[in-house]
């Protein structure tokens, strides 16, 4: 954690999280997943005028998920740079609806920077949302009444009755 009040605003503040295992198996429970066998978080911190500072930091990590299709454990590498603005005149947005801005890397100035907190948020981010082990295919399911005709992916698609008709006119 930081303090960013109380870090030198001459040079950027460089840092490296590397967990332990311990960690690495609360972090893995916290996200869902069956296992984070490695995990690098390396950066620095680089005042921006008075008050402001910008993370560039790199994420690498070995994640282990259940395959969404057979449940067996998939390991993914995921390397992802990370970058946020801490703004001290950040203000969040006040009508009851409102459109996402387009800075998505801007937050507020905290008193305290978690970085472990920032790490497995970007973590969380990078994760596959749908892993599949190698060459499993999702299949498809078809279900009818007895003696009719079952509404297939490839019957419902617009031009597939086109598709068809220009076929039997050409026969």
């Amino acid at each position: 954690m930081f303090r960013l009040s109380e870090l030198t605003t001459a040079k950027p503040t460089t840092f490296e999280l590397v967990p332990e295992a311990a960690a690495l198996g609360r972090m893995a429970d916290a996200l869902g997943i069956l296992g984070l066998r490695k995990l690098r978080f390396k950066g620095r911190l680089t005042p921006v005028g008075k008050q402001d500072w910008r993370l560039d930091a790199e994420l690498g990590a070995t994640v282990v998920q259940p395959c969404v299709v057979t449940l067996d454990p998939v390991t993914t590498r995921i390397e992802e740079p990370v970058t946020r603005r801490y703004l001290a005149d950040f203000s969040f947005p006040e009508d009851d609806e409102v459109e996402m801005p387009e800075d998505d890397e801007a937050e507020p100035l905290p008193a305290v920077l978690d970085l472990g907190e920032v790490m497995q948020e970007a973590l969380a981010l990078a994760l596959p949302a749908f892993p599949r082990a190698e060459g499993v295919e999702l299949g498809e399911a078809v279900f009818t009444e007895p003696g009719a005709e079952p509404l297939t992916e490839e019957s419902v698609k617009p031009f597939a009755g086109l598709a068809d008709l220009k076929k039997r006119m050409e026969d």
